[in-house]
């Protein structure tokens, strides 16, 4: 029972922070990081990347990438359609920030100043918070 209980303290506040509030135009993006002092993680993907899509379905909405996400502003844009049709700000965003592979993640600093990134998707969501927690 009482590592029930510790383990419940424990997740308690995972649960208390709810779902991940994800940006999807890039001024929008700018514009809380400043509000909020924080960094901006930005996710640039396309549909036709199956690391792009393991990396929405199975790292992003577990609890350590979740937690870590907490703690900056997730941007997200889609640079190419399935069927290879741009989209045009994550087009410019990709020709901005010099992509050549994807997914690309790029921590950018309230101002959009490039920080660091990583190019390939991580495996876990274990994987990626100590990645984005990195300072």
């Amino acid at each position: 029972m009482k590592s029930l209980v510790a383990l419940l303290l424990v997740a308690a506040p995972l649960f208390a922070q709810g779902p991940v509030k994800w940006e999807h135009d890039y001024q929008s993006a700018l514009k809380r990081a400043k509000a909020e002092k924080k960094l901006i993680f930005m996710d640039l993907w396309t549909e036709w990347c199956g690391p792009c899509l393991h990396l929405q379905k199975n790292v992003f909405p577990t609890a350590e990438a979740s937690a870590a996400l907490a703690k900056v502003v997730p941007f997200s844009s889609l640079v190419q359609k399935k069927d290879g049709t741009p989209v045009a700000e994550g087009t410019r965003l990709s020709e901005k920030f010099k992509l050549n592979a994807f997914p690309t993640m790029v921590i950018l600093d309230a101002d959009g100043k490039e920080l660091r990134r990583q190019v390939g998707a991580f495996r876990t969501g274990a994987e990626f918070a100590m990645w984005l927690n990195a300072k």
